[in-house]
């Protein structure tokens, strides 16, 4: 950090996953970052933070309110609380001075998206939102090949988020995001990262949005004979149901099933504390039977700047967690996977083909976690002249998702351009009042 005679200080805004991800880089990289507070209502959690970063009890807090009441003690604010309560401590911390991490998505409503925005440009300070893709060693290759123009002007895309089966099952629905009015539609919560990148990757703007998609298998009718509620309440098909929780969290040869994600059923991650948190948690329901309502499968049509379309396919039902990419531009194509950390390019001229094995790091995302903090962290150490993945940049991308979800849901084709000028109108008078 040449750019200050310090290192970066900031407080930490909800320890749930996300936030101790964000927050680790501070133990690895202690002459850079330091975390000297935290906000969380879950005390095992604020005080696993406390104990990690030897945060004295006169800066832990139940509440955002508490610590933001304070005068302004450190760089940079993370605010790591779920999507539907980003808003208002985002907004407090850029009145009092701070940078912002804000974890994604912003928020589920376009109003407080565009907001955030204004917010951000009316008090001089950034918010970074955690698109941690642009930063991760795969999608940073891709960038620069297509900003060489390796393979000509970009004419069309296909891009796929393969979500895989086990991470459906956990997040979207046994998960704390299984319902659209408790935090995001899925389309927002899942892909704002891939309408980040496609916008982010071509360089353009989207024009025109349309999409289709449903909850078509996890719902009570598709339950097999001889399910219960509870996978641990005598389920007579646990050995014919890849979704049984037994699998999911207890067999560590199973997908998936890492030390992270027994942790999230039980924070000491032990056999006997996610096995007794199963019997009574919501990670031991079945997913036939759970309150679920957003999405296992949607496609989203783009129209961008220049006549540049994209296909892009969410799905549930993989095997893993992937993002594959098919670039088509005038002279060349570009074939990828994040997962393998490969591409391949074709020459249209010659014919040859390239392909590229790509290093990634052992941070999350594909090394993409450490990376971006590394990058926030010189967007704060130099006051927003560093600034890859600014706010407006990142309105726009969540505004296409739920552009998205509003044309699945309604059955029309949205027009960006209206769509923006209308949630402007509707920030203006909602300011005049």
């Amino acid at each position: 950090m040449t750019t200050r005679d310090h290192m970066i200080t900031g407080v930490l805004l909800g320890a749930g996953q996300r936030g101790e991800v964000y927050a680790s880089y501070a133990l690895k990289n202690p002459s850079e970052f330091r975390i000297l507070a935290v906000a969380e209502p879950l005390e095992e959690r604020r005080k696993e933070i406390q104990r990690l970063h030897h945060i004295p009890d006169s800066l832990a807090f139940e509440s955002w309110e508490q610590l933001l009441a304070m005068d302004r003690f450190a760089d940079c604010v993370l605010v790591c609380t779920q999507d539907r309560f980003h808003t208002a401590p985002v907004k407090k911390a850029l009145e009092k001075g701070y940078h912002v991490l804000c974890e994604k998505p912003m928020s589920p409503l376009e109003s407080e998206c565009v907001e955030m925005g204004e917010y951000a440009r009316r008090y001089g300070k950034t918010i970074t939102v955690c698109h941690v893709l642009r930063y991760s060693p795969f999608y940073t290759r891709l960038k620069k090949i297509l900003d060489a123009g390796t393979i000509g002007d970009i004419v069309s895309i296909q891009h796929i988020e393969s979500v895989g089966y086990w991470h459906q099952a956990h997040s979207f629905v046994r998960g704390n995001w299984r319902r659209k009015d408790e935090t995001s539609p899925m389309i927002l919560a899942k892909c704002c990262h891939d309408m980040d990148l496609l916008l982010w990757l071509t360089g353009e703007h989207c024009q025109q949005v349309s999409s289709f998609g449903s909850l078509k298998h996890f719902r009570p009718e598709f339950a097999p004979e001889g399910a219960a509620p509870r996978c641990f309440d005598g389920c007579k098909v646990t050995d014919t149901c890849p979704y049984y929780c037994g699998r999911l969290y207890l067999d560590r040869e199973a997908p998936g099933v890492t030390e992270l994600l027994q942790k999230l059923v039980a924070l000491d991650g032990s056999r006997e504390a996610v096995e007794q948190n199963l019997k009574t948690g919501p990670y031991g329901r079945c997913v036939y039977y759970c309150d679920n309502d957003v999405v296992d499968h949607q496609v989203v049509n783009l129209q961008l700047t220049h006549g540049v379309t994209v296909s892009f396919t969410m799905c549930a039902f993989t095997g893993v967690g992937s993002r594959i990419t098919n670039i088509m531009g005038t002279r060349g194509q570009i074939l990828g996977d994040m997962e393998g950390s490969w591409l391949e390019i074709r020459d249209f001229l010659t014919d040859d083909v390239t392909k590229i094995q790509i290093q990634t790091g052992s941070s999350g995302h594909s090394g993409s976690d450490d990376a971006f903090m590394k990058g926030f962290l010189r967007t704060v150490a130099t006051n927003g002249a560093f600034e890859l993945s600014s706010a407006s940049m990142s309105v726009e991308s969540h505004l296409v998702a739920l552009a998205a979800e509003k044309s699945r849901t309604e059955g029309c084709t949205i027009d960006m351009e209206q769509y923006r000028q209308a949630l402007l109108d509707q920030l203006a008078r909602k300011e005049a009042e």
